[in-house]
């Protein structure tokens, strides 16, 4: 039998033997009492017993004998003899049994048992007790003093009070006693009404019933116990080693029972291994067979998160959870190879384990999880880069899909803005302008529109996990983008379509406005001249005017086609916004005119023209009355102007061919002057029809020419000439009577003035005498006046400084003095107040300038 070195501890050496009987000599007395009682106990079933335990086994008899009972076999045959040798060898033989058992007999011989040494008697026992009674006690994979112990906890345990935790104070209140007998025998004991406090009745009571009903002999004193501060341990196990062999059953079916299981223990270990065999592979293989599909999942995580977590399972794999497989199958191969050598050497067929858990089912298992296990890392790593690559480009995605979507933003609310129907040309070109600018920006964003469809494609070709969501998002923009680029399209026609309407209206609106203008102007023109006043002076000028009027009117019908034509522009106009519904806020940008102000200027011209005919008519019936009176003026003109020159061409002739007196001239020039003086009725006559003309406002007059105002100054001149030819005569009476001129000289000065030389200087000088006014006529009087200013001795300023000269002595200057002795005192003051201060080389002081003094007096009368 094997022999732990564990159960060894309760054999104790000697001097703990020593030692403990010393410390308590009551422990002695315990063990003495308790020991005795337990070796009787089992030698009663060999008819016998001990009374006193250091003497009765010093023959060694009843001890072989008590070795006998307790193992159940025989012991080597004892000597019979009374010799102390016999007994030596007796209890050496029992001792030697004792040995083969496994027990270490410490310090024990038995030559001290055989000379009655009690102490090593009692330390004997108790390694029979320990050896027989406890060692072979095995609780929950606990055995002997530890088994015991455990065994008493678990049954007390139910019980309040009771808390075994050791071999000695535990039990001292009997409670404990009580609890384990109540436990297996409820009906001995009335647990309840025992208490914690009354230890004496307790121990009694337990003694006593274990005695009487248990066959378990008193081998304790209740007063003993109470009485020892800590009973001793090596008592109290013995005895309640005797409740444990009590209660597990009689000593003889165990001890039967115990054989069987040794011999079964061997075949039940061998299956233990073999089960153990059965589960552990079953266990590996189980694992296996759960680790290889997880190995063996391919199948690629959504996210880098789940991916990184695979990662990490798998690292936990390597280091955590493959390394105790490794050592299981290690362990597995190990116990295969025990358990076949075990079986040999037990004669046993060798283990021949279930279908397909063999070792080698096991190692095939392994490779297959080997093989499993290969390239997993590397398709991690590979799933992990392209996890990043695909959340690189998921995140680039996103990012240029917001930006996008940002920048879209509103453009199909702009896009599809009608704004155009209510803009001006001008408007429509600068929304064109920033319509286009759109379109480039929209062309440079195509760019990355194509970038997020090729993002969203690579993701699709990379397996992306969330592809659905992405292609709806890169679909919403590659709608969204071919919508804008519809609208753009959408509004570029209609822009470009507006702009074209628009301009057509331009273009239709100049030309209204070019042709308009000059049509206005004509139209104004026609209506100024159609109502401007007119002055004629002839029946010509007034058919003039009425021919021209004529074609004027021959030209109303091509203008009121113009007309026509100019409002058909503003029709077409006005057509065009009607059909396109094209906003017409403003009016025509290139002219003032509309077409109500024509029409009113048209009507108005077409008033004006029946008012012009009716004037024009009025004026001709005017011309010919005026026309009438000029004929009626010109005949007497005619007459008259002829009669007036004639009878001036007559008075030249009298007073050229006067013969006679001039007192006989004189009173046939009166006579003269009286027949035309006569003639003056007619002249009034004509003023009457000059009246009228006047009245008629007549201005000229093609039948005569003669005016009014020519015939009243011939008229006016006849009557002067006469007059004037009569006063003549008169002043050369008075000119001859004061001269003393005579008939004949005066006779001869008409002869000179009537044979008058118009040439040469000299002529100038006397023209400049007689005729001073430049009036182109010199009169016979004014003739006759410088003939006898010529021949008559006169003064000049020649001859007045000539005279100042006589009066100087010669010089070229005059004094003061020279002149006060000259001349009367006035006329020397008078000379010397005005002549300048002679400047001349020959001067002195006080010298007059007499020479520019006598030219100053003739002034300009003198040449």
């Amino acid at each position: 039998m094997e022999h732990c070195d564990g159960e060894n501890d309760y054999m104790q050496p000697e001097d703990d033997w020593d030692r403990d009987m010393l410390l308590d000599p009551a422990w002695e007395k315990q063990q003495r009492k308790t020991f005795t009682a337990w070796c009787n106990s089992h030698l009663r079933k060999a008819g016998t017993q001990i009374e006193n335990i250091e003497e009765d086994f010093r023959d060694g008899l009843k001890l072989m004998l008590l070795l006998e009972v307790i193992s159940g076999e025989r012991l080597a045959k004892p000597e019979r003899g009374k010799m102390r040798v016999h007994k030596i060898s007796n209890v050496n033989k029992a001792l030697n049994f004792i040995a083969s058992k496994g027990v270490k007999l410490v310090s024990i011989g038995a030559e001290e048992i055989v000379d009655g040494n009690a102490k090593m008697t009692l330390g004997m026992i108790w390694t029979i007790i320990l050896r027989f009674a406890i060692q072979d006690i095995s609780v929950e994979e606990t055995s002997a003093k530890e088994g015991l112990l455990l065994w008493c906890q678990r049954k007390t345990a139910p019980y309040k009070n009771v808390n075994i935790q050791n071999f000695h104070i535990s039990w001292k209140d009997g409670l404990g006693f009580c609890a384990l007998i109540h436990r297996h025998r409820p009906e001995l004991i009335d647990y309840g009404k025992l208490r914690k406090d009354d230890p004496m009745t307790n121990l009694n009571t337990a003694f006593d019933v274990a005695e009487k009903y248990l066959d378990i002999p008193k081998m304790l004193d209740a007063e003993d116990i109470v009485g020892t501060a800590r009973p001793d341990e090596k008592a109290i196990m013995t005895y309640v080693s005797s409740f444990y062999h009590a209660f597990s059953g009689a000593q003889k079916a165990e001890t039967a029972a115990n054989r069987i299981c040794k011999v079964l223990a061997v075949n039940q270990e061998n299956e233990q291994l073999m089960e153990d065999y059965e589960k552990l592979a079953s266990d590996l293989l189980e694992w296996i067979r759960r680790t290889i599909p997880w190995l063996e999942n391919r199948l690629p995580e959504n996210t880098m998160q789940a991916m990184q977590q695979k990662l990490e399972d798998f690292r936990d794999y390597r280091r955590l959870h493959k390394p105790p497989k490794v050592q299981e199958k290690c362990q597995l191969e190990i116990n295969f190879n025990t358990l076949q050598t075990k079986l040999r050497l037990s004669n046993r067929p060798a283990f021949m384990p279930s279908e397909g858990r063999m070792v080698s089912d096991i190692n095939n298992a392994w490779g297959g999880l080997e093989g499993a296990e290969k390239g997993y890392e590397e398709w991690l790593l590979n799933e992990i880069r392209r996890l990043e690559r695909l959340d690189h480009l998921a995140e680039k995605f996103r990012q240029k899909a917001a930006i996008h979507e940002a920048w879209t933003e509103g453009k199909e609310e702009l896009l599809q803005k009608r704004d155009y129907e209510t803009a001006s040309l001008s408007e429509i070109k600068a929304l064109l302008k920033k319509h286009e600018a759109f379109e480039s920006d929209l062309a440079a964003h195509q760019d990355r529109v194509e970038q997020i469809a090729a993002i969203a494609q690579e993701l699709n070709e990379l397996d992306y996990y969330d592809s659905p969501s992405v292609n709806a998002r890169c679909q919403r923009i590659c709608d969204q983008w071919d919508a804008l680029g519809a609208m753009t399209m959408k509004r570029t026609e209609a822009l470009q379509r507006t702009e074209k309407l628009l301009e057509t209206i331009d273009e239709l609106y100049l030309e209204f406005a070019k042709r308009a203008a000059p049509f206005n102007n004509w139209m104004e023109g026609a209506m100024e001249d159609l109502q401007d006043t007119f002055i004629v002076h002839t029946i010509e000028e007034i058919q003039g005017l009425s021919t021209a009027h004529e074609q004027f009117k021959a030209t109303l019908p091509e203008a009121d086609k113009e007309r026509l034509a100019i409002l058909g522009i503003q029709n077409e106009i006005a057509k065009i916004v009607q059909t396109y519904h094209v906003n017409m806020a403003g009016t025509n940008p290139y002219t003032t005119i509309n077409p109500q102000e024509i029409n009113a200027k048209w009507d108005k011209v077409r008033q004006l023209v029946p008012q012009r005919d009716q004037a024009l008519i009025e004026e001709h019936a005017r011309q010919q009355n005026n026309e009438r009176l000029r004929r009626q003026f010109a005949t007497q003109a005619n007459v008259i102007g002829p009669w007036i020159q004639t009878k001036m061409e007559e008075i030249g002739r009298i007073s050229i061919e006067m013969h006679g007196t001039l007192e006989d001239q004189l009173t046939h020039l009166r006579q003269y002057e009286k027949s035309i003086i006569n003639y003056k009725p007619k002249i009034d006559q004509l003023e009457g029809d000059h009246q009228l003309i006047q009245e008629a406002l007549i201005f000229d007059n093609k039948h005569t020419n003669y005016t009014m105002e020519h015939i009243r100054v011939g008229w006016e001149q006849l009557l002067t000439t006469i007059a004037r030819t009569i006063n003549e005569i008169e002043n050369q009476i008075l000119t001859r009577d004061a001269k003393g001129i005579s008939q004949d000289q005066l006779n001869e000065f008409r002869a000179s003035f009537n044979h008058f030389d118009r040439g040469e200087n000299e002529f100038s000088r006397i023209m400049s005498v007689v005729d001073p006014n430049r009036m182109g006529i010199v009169t016979f009087q004014a003739f006759i006046d410088f003939m006898s200013r010529e021949t008559a001795d006169t003064d000049t300023a020649d001859q007045v400084m000539a005279s100042f000269k006589v009066l100087a002595g010669d010089k070229n200057y005059i004094l003061a003095d020279e002149l006060r002795r000259e001349l009367p005192p006035d006329q020397a003051e008078y000379c010397i107040a005005r002549m300048a201060p002679y400047t001349g080389p020959d001067g002195v002081p006080g010298a007059l300038d007499y020479m520019s003094f006598s030219t100053a007096l003739y002034g300009e009368s003198d040449l």
